[in-house]
């Protein structure tokens, strides 16, 4: 295994990797509508808080050599299905053509009050 830790500048408490390599497949473990530099949630819409979640998904994709359309499945986390709508917007918008296998999970409150997590597993190139 290969432990992918970009270079956020907040520290994180929690006992896991922002992403893992194993056999030639990308694990992005689950991101947050939270700055992972500043450590502070999101204040915008659902919008914007998809937008960070998907943004901190890249970051751990670029430091794994990977691009978006690597991806081939997501699995989104919001507390409210009425999300789901703005959330596919913005994710159709990060993605554009590519159309990676998704899931779409409504769950309960979610840690530091954020709108948004989101996971992923990519192929990395070349490996």
């Amino acid at each position: 295994m290969q432990l992918i830790t970009p270079p956020f500048k907040g520290e994180n408490k929690g006992h896991y990797s922002a992403g893992v390599i194993s056999h030639g497949t990308l694990y992005v473990s689950g991101q947050l509508s939270i700055d992972p530099d500043t450590r502070e949630v999101c204040k915008g819409d659902i919008k914007d808080h998809a937008r960070l979640a998907l943004n901190n998904v890249d970051r751990v994709l670029r430091e794994a050599g990977c691009r978006r359309s690597d991806v081939v499945f997501c699995r989104v986390y919001t507390p409210d299905v009425k999300y789901w709508g703005p959330i596919n917007e913005v994710y159709s918008e990060f993605f554009g053509d590519h159309k990676p296998g998704r899931v779409i999970v409504s769950t309960t409150e979610l840690h530091f009050g954020c709108l948004v997590e989101i996971e992923a597993i990519a192929e990395v190139p070349n490996h």
